[in-house]
């Protein structure tokens, strides 16, 4: 079986300074938003909707920024085959505000925080897309 989510690396500038967004998963992990592609969606838009449902941040995309692909394992179905498209995502409006049956958390954080809570608890499939997208935004941390 094969599975698409999309999402993305979220950014905001608020008072001359650059933030990024960062959740926490139900098992507790540092993450980026994304979800599964639903039918007749294209893949930016399903970037874009599983932003605003996770998180309530709506945005634009900016750049694409890579896909990982990994497997994992469902009960009753088997291998599955999972590919995840992320985008860079410039926050534009909407109030932060955790999807709680989805997630346990959502916030803002330093591209320095942001790298610390990605090195501590985030996946590591996750550190090029963290990398990318802050080379995206001429960072260096």
């Amino acid at each position: 079986m094969k599975e698409i989510s999309a999402g993305g690396v979220v950014y905001r500038k608020r008072e001359g300074q650059l933030e990024i967004q960062l959740i926490q998963d139900r098992y507790g992990k540092v993450s980026l938003a994304k979800g599964k592609m639903e039918a007749g969606e294209t893949i930016e838009q399903t970037a874009l909707r599983e932003i605003v449902e996770e998180t309530g941040i709506r945005g634009r995309i900016v750049a694409p920024i890579d896909t990982i692909y990994y497997q994992y394992v469902m009960p009753n179905v088997g291998t599955v085959d999972k590919e995840v498209h992320y985008y860079l995502v410039e926050a534009e409006a909407g109030d932060l505000q955790a999807q709680v049956e989805e997630i346990r958390g959502v916030g803002w954080f330093t591209p320095e925080q942001a790298w610390t809570q990605q090195q501590q608890a985030g996946y590591d499939n996750n550190d090029s897309i963290v990398k990318k997208a802050f080379a995206l935004l001429e960072l260096n941390v």
